[in-house]
């Protein structure tokens, strides 16, 4: 199996996801391999994941590559910050979640956020990075505010929540 890059800061390690992984993942290993690997929680989150591998999870212009955020303690999978919709060389979308709400409020988003946007732009030479955040989403605001992103506009009913159409502020970095 390929090795991923692993970046650290000092309460995370952040273990890379790209699609040259999610193959081996979905060629080579079991069912339940996946789920840990991926830190899926059901059936339902498997089917999800395997209906993005098999319709293609790349386009030929846009990529992804992500990360997974792991306590340094416990090697537990704790979030995910992921560059997708990612113009090699130019431009990604950057969406975060802690997913587990015992690690929420305690700075970890930051910090792995900020190991992760130096990556992008010093090893995936970036030269934009963007965030759709919904308007309710106060952490996330504040998240995108605290590392100087400037806000662009808002996209009406961009985002489905929960069976319902909501804005989103567009910001770049």
């Amino acid at each position: 199996m390929i090795s991923p890059t692993i970046l650290t800061t000092n309460r995370l390690l952040l273990r890379e996801i790209t699609p040259a992984l999610f193959n081996q993942l979905f060629l080579a290993k079991t069912k339940q391999e996946i789920m840990d690997y991926l830190y899926l929680k059901n059936d339902d989150e498997f089917e999800e994941m395997e209906e993005r591998y098999v319709k293609g999870i790349t386009t030929y212009y846009t990529d992804f590559k992500g990360f997974y955020l792991l306590d340094k303690e416990t090697n537990k999978v704790i979030g995910r910050c992921d560059y997708h919709t990612w113009v090699p060389g130019r431009r990604a979308e950057i969406g975060y979640t802690i997913m587990n709400e015992q690690y929420k409020n305690k700075g970890l988003m930051k910090e792995a956020l900020e190991r992760i946007l130096t990556f992008g732009f010093e090893q995936m030479n970036l030269y934009r990075v963007e965030a759709l955040v919904s308007p309710a989403n106060t952490p996330s605001l504040q998240l995108v505010e605290h590392f100087g992103f400037k806000r662009e506009g808002l996209l009406r009913n961009n985002y489905m929540q929960k069976g319902v159409l909501e804005d989103s502020i567009l910001f770049r970095f």
